[in-house]
């Protein structure tokens, strides 16, 4: 009798750990679908997303899991006591949840005002006066422009084709002789200068199919040449391209990617990719003077997206470093990019040596522009030569062994 009440009360403790079990299970299942509910019935712009998570893991360094660990194991404590302060837990539980950064006000207005992600990005090495209030601005030409409907007049053009103030000896014995090692094209090649398009003031008409930003490559090609680096400059019109197959704006870099690609098959000796832009910016934010000289800023563009953007944000160091060690203010920065309204790529994953740059904004002069030119070619064939110089000694080496 005394065995069986045993066995009895086991099996009632058994019967009400399996209810508990089954509720706590329940529970959990009621709570899964009810949160994925609410998440799904937020607006796309208020979910969680997975550059939203990736963002909130680029917080979480090694630093960090190590102090996590010492909260469970106090002696990891002990060895180290000196770390940088680690990112709150509730900061990143909250930017995680609302993709809100506190530390940045336009994550939280760019909730709130249409196109304002064109202001996103991350400044990777700031420029002299270089800060979130006056980041490269991209803007799209009307409809009526981008399909050259209607194109300003052109003044202003007296001496336009002048060359740049200085000319520097050419390198004695430096050559790359017949072969052509930069590649210089434009994504967005009807980008124009105000001085010299009559009766327009608005950025956004800042468009022409003659006077733009590839007369810029002009420039930098004679001046990379003068130094002897073969350079090839190609004015594929890629805006024709978008409207002879009905593409739009946002397509520009898909189409130039096909223009990239096809001079790669076609010339294995480029090993430098540069897009050549204009920014959108004022003149305040895009000009600097330099020894009594008026030029127009350069700012590097990196796509975030391109999972080896690393070496080519590697290049962009080297010759902001070297800008900022010869024509001091020149350079607006490096900028990365790869907020999800961006392009993020902007075909650099074609080559570990592509970089994009804004030559000056709407309201610079091509003297202006012809002078920054001249600087650009000048610390790109200091940088080009070094390198040459090293893989010299390196395939050396190599031989040796």
């Amino acid at each position: 009798m005394k065995n069986t009440r045993t066995s009895g009360t086991f099996m009632i403790v058994q019967g009400t750990s399996i209810l508990k079990i089954f509720a706590a299970l329940s529970l959990f299942l009621i709570l899964v679908f009810s949160i994925s509910g609410l998440l799904t019935s937020l607006k796309p712009q208020f979910r969680p997303m997975s550059s939203s998570v990736n963002q909130a893991a680029t917080n979480v360094n090694g630093e960090l899991l190590y102090q996590l660990m010492g909260w469970e194991n106090h002696h990891f404590l002990k060895v180290e006591n000196n770390w940088a302060q680690a990112p709150k837990l509730s900061s990143l539980v909250f930017k995680l949840a609302s993709n809100i950064n506190l530390n940045d006000p336009r994550s939280l207005l760019g909730r709130e005002l249409p196109g304002f992600f064109q202001f996103d990005g991350k400044i990777v090495v700031a420029g002299e006066g270089t800060n979130y209030t006056n980041m490269p601005i991209e803007s799209a030409p009307p409809i009526e422009i981008m399909k050259a409907e209607r194109e300003a007049s052109l003044v202003n053009l007296e001496g336009l084709d002048k060359p740049a103030d200085e000319k520097p000896p050419i390198a004695s014995g430096q050559t790359t002789g017949e072969h052509k090692v930069v590649y210089l094209y434009f994504t967005h090649n009807r980008e124009s200068y105000i001085p010299y398009l009559k009766d327009v003031n608005d950025p956004d008409n800042a468009y022409h199919s003659q006077i733009n930003v590839t007369k810029v490559g002009d420039q930098l090609k004679t001046s990379l040449e003068d130094r002897g680096i073969g350079t090839f400059v190609d004015k594929t019109d890629v805006q024709a391209n978008l409207n002879k197959k009905g593409l739009n704006y946002a397509k520009s870099y898909q189409e130039s990617r096909l223009v990239v690609q096809a001079a790669m098959t076609s010339n294995r000796d480029l090993r430098y990719f540069i897009d050549i832009h204009r920014d959108s910016s004022r003149k305040e934010t895009t000009t600097v003077s330099l020894n009594g000289k008026s030029y127009a800023k350069l700012a590097f563009i990196i796509g975030g997206k391109n999972p080896n953007f690393e070496k080519n944000e590697k290049l962009a160091r080297e010759l902001h470093s070297l800008l900022q060690k010869k024509y001091k203010g020149l350079s607006r920065g490096i900028i990365l990019k790869k907020d999800p309204g961006s392009n993020g790529v902007y075909n650099q994953n074609l080559s570990d040596s592509a970089i994009l740059i804004e030559f000056g904004g709407v309201d610079n002069t091509f003297e202006e522009l012809n002078r920054s030119a001249e600087a650009l070619a000048d610390v790109f064939s200091e940088y080009y030569w070094q390198a040459e110089k090293v893989n010299q000694n390196v395939d050396q080496s190599t031989d040796k062994q």
